[in-house]
């Protein structure tokens, strides 16, 4: 796609990530085409209207690559070409044409911490101790006591190393046993891995959202983690350690510089980090002199309290944190945790997505969330997830289930029994429903999405914080002579929010604040009653200065 072709409200030289918005999809739930239950390239195409149509910039596909889906896609057997399940290569091809039609990036899922243990390069390392391909992986012999080579857990609970018994040595697995990890010390790995980035690259794809990208260095000496000492019992297995050694090292850095530099020989693509770390270490992954990811996914909104005070000290933290020239980022939801509704119910969801889209930075937005999807039962009969089974409670499922288009048999993502069940709601919570319902979620997504096309301020300006009091944050968005303020209720009471409009103003005019749009629609164009605006409860509004001609 030509730079002629990047959406009407980018700057001159701004680039598409800053301003856009991503959309996740996560290909297994999003439209089945050929009546076996589950999501496919053809798929994601024939839904590409609705995408340009809700507005988004870019579309980043959970992985397609072969796979034996131990771990549903995350456990790779081959990169370069695409799992029978979804489609083929021509699929693929066609989509990023179709998507580049319409002004859609297309973004990948990139996984490069392991592979699956049916990946030719793991069949090679596991056949004898001296084969050329052992050291692409990380074995080591049993400790002295005959066990594992040192303390570590899997991120799935249980042991990080599985022993090969025709040749008496662990491997390493940060997630299941059929997720062996690459050993990116070996150089050959490096260039292999970069070598599969090329081949997307070359076919058009306009980024990578790599997995787990903190993972990739592991400690030389392989050292036994801490133990957590404020570890509490019911929380995850691998919460018991401090993940000192096994992740998050330092030699990461130069890892990503490399990824980053073959994204480089292209054209306007983007690198983005998956990586659960607190905001000091977060930041560190722009990388030196922004040579690292060019979005290091930032997740403090999943994991922040979701109360005003809390939240305003987490967005001024983290824009004080970022480094000269980098780019926020936010995230609400994705495909590994609850959605959002499901964590702060429907009515907060509304405010969810103005806090979200309203912002300074790149905003991601989960499919399904736009239409207020929140958990979905899963009986035990249908659990898919292997996290599921190995602790039971954490399980992923719920924020799998398929996407829900309209009423009727499957809610149209299938003619056959979906892979995983349909929401109870669907045949009112659906895209054909909820389209035309001026008070929607989904209007209210597509009308935000259209306000960020519509004022810079929105989406490339400039954060300023301007209060919390109680239940209510206010901050302002600014580009040249434009100002936006957004005032969010997380409360479930009524209250009311100063207008403040007393401002310097030119003689014989003045300025006040005007509604642009609140969560629970209507009241565009609403001015302040006696200085305020009313703010119901979970109620949010965006609000722009206007100036007028002096009354009286």
């Amino acid at each position: 796609m030509t730079e002629d072709a990047k959406p009407a409200r980018l700057l001159a030289g701004e680039l598409w990530w800053k301003a856009g918005i991503v959309y996740q999809v996560y290909p297994r739930s999003f439209q089945d085409t050929n009546g076996d239950g589950v999501g496919d390239l053809k798929g994601v195409t024939a839904r590409l209207d609705y995408l340009a149509w809700l507005g988004v910039d870019a579309v980043w596909l959970s992985p397609v690559y072969r796979s034996p889906m131990a771990d549903y896609g995350y456990d790779v057997s081959d990169y370069c070409d695409i799992d029978p399940l979804f489609g083929t290569l021509a699929d693929f091809d066609a989509l990023v044409a179709e998507a580049h039609r319409r002004r859609l990036r297309v973004i990948m899922d990139f996984v490069p911490n392991h592979t699956s243990q049916d990946h030719p390069w793991f069949r090679e390392a596991r056949a004898s101790r001296d084969n050329p391909k052992r050291d692409w992986y990380i074995w080591r012999d049993p400790g002295p006591d005959g066990g594992p080579p040192n303390n570590w857990i899997s991120n799935f609970g249980g042991p990080a190393w599985t022993l090969d018994p025709a040749t008496g040595q662990y491997y390493y697995h940060a997630f299941l046993r059929e997720q062996p990890d690459l050993n990116w010390r070996n150089p050959q790995v490096r260039t292999a891995m970069m070598d599969v980035l090329r081949f997307w690259l070359d076919r058009g794809v306009d980024g990578f959202r790599v997995d787990v990208i903190w993972h990739l260095m592991k400690d030389e000496g392989l050292r036994d983690n801490p133990v957590n000492p404020d570890y509490v019992a019911g929380e995850p297995e691998i919460n018991s350690l401090v993940q000192l050694h096994s992740a998050d090292q330092p030699e990461v850095m130069q890892v990503i510089a490399e990824m980053r530099a073959v994204l480089e020989e292209y054209d306007a693509r983007v690198l983005i980090g998956e990586i659960y770390l607190p905001l000091e270490r977060l930041v560190a992954y722009y990388g030196v002199d922004l040579s690292g990811a060019h979005l290091p996914f930032n997740f403090q909104l999943i994991q922040t309290p979701w109360h005003a005070p809390a939240l305003a000290r987490l967005i001024e933290e983290y824009e004080a944190a970022l480094p000269e020239g980098g780019w926020p980022n936010w995230v609400l939801g994705n495909h590994d945790q609850p959605r959002i509704a499901a964590r702060v119910g429907d009515a907060q969801a509304r405010v969810a997505a103005v806090l979200l889209l309203t912002l300074r930075g790149t905003p991601t937005l989960y499919y399904g969330d736009e239409i207020g999807l929140g958990r979905v039962p899963i009986p035990p009969e249908r659990v898919r997830d292997p996290w599921e089974h190995n602790e039971p409670g954490r399980g992923r499922d719920p924020e799998r289930t398929p996407m829900q288009w309209q009423p009727g048999p499957q809610a149209g993502f299938s003619t056959v029994e979906p892979w995983l069940p349909l929401d109870p709601q669907a045949q009112t919570c659906n895209v054909e429903v909820l389209r035309d319902e001026p008070g929607s979620i989904l209007t209210l997504h597509r009308r935000l999405i259209a306000l960020r096309r519509e004022h810079a301020a929105l989406s490339v300006g400039d954060y300023r914080p301007v209060s919390v009091d109680g239940d209510v944050l206010v901050y302002e968005r600014r580009h040249a002579d434009e100002t936006i303020r957004v005032a969010l209720n997380f409360g479930h009471g009524d209250c009311k929010v100063d207008a403040d409009i007393a401002v310097a103003q030119p003689e014989g005019a003045r300025e006040g604040w005007e509604v642009l749009l609140s969560s629970a629609g209507g009241r565009r164009g609403e001015r302040p009653l006696d200085g305020h605006f009313a703010l119901a409860g979970d109620e949010a509004l965006v609000l722009i200065r206007r100036a007028a001609a002096a009354q009286g």
